[in-house]
């Protein structure tokens, strides 16, 4: 098999990987694609704060959130985040403002960044997840993901950049487990 490398940014990645990560650790497609979803989601927002392309949210406007008697939801914990997420019908679903993430509109957004190299990318990450135990990966999934990111220039010039993303590099990592 030759060597295959896929040119993307770091978002569609990080989606990606945690929603096979939290398919290991026993969600659904659908509830895993969600709060693979919120995983990236979170990251960018931090990010963007850090770099000053966002700006921090409101005082007023938390504390207003924090008073609000609305349903509390709940959280599920993925690579180091607090997941906001509600179980619903359909199952667990990360939450964005307040509402469930679509699922489908998360397996569009995959299709869309990697194309044709989706199924391989999830290949290589579903091997690399499942070389640990549940509990072991549930500890070091955010470190993994640090060892296989694309790189991209640092501060804002790196902000959206396309990198590349190795996936032999994933299924080394994988192997060395």
């Amino acid at each position: 098999m030759a060597a295959k490398k896929v040119k993307i940014n770091r978002a569609p990645v990080l989606t990606l990987w945690a929603a096979v990560v939290a398919e290991r650790l026993g969600y659904d497609e659908e509830e895993a694609l969600t709060l693979g979803r919120a995983v990236a989601g979170l990251n960018a927002q931090s990010k963007g704060r850090r770099l000053g392309i966002y700006e921090e949210p409101d005082r007023a406007e938390t504390e207003e959130a924090r008073e609000k008697p609305a349903k509390a939801p709940q959280s599920v914990s993925l690579l180091g985040r607090a997941i906001p997420a509600r179980k619903t019908e359909q199952g667990w679903r990360a939450l964005t403002k307040g509402e469930p993430i679509d699922p489908d509109s998360v397996r569009r957004y995959l299709e869309k960044k990697f194309g044709e190299d989706l199924g391989d990318a999830r290949a290589a990450m579903t091997e690399l997840a499942g070389a640990y135990a549940p509990r072991e990966l549930a500890g070091r999934a955010y470190d993994l993901y640090e060892q296989f990111r694309p790189e991209i220039p640092e501060g804002q010039k790196g902000w959206g950049a396309a990198g590349v993303l190795d996936l032999d590099q994933i299924r080394k990592l994988g192997r060395s487990a």
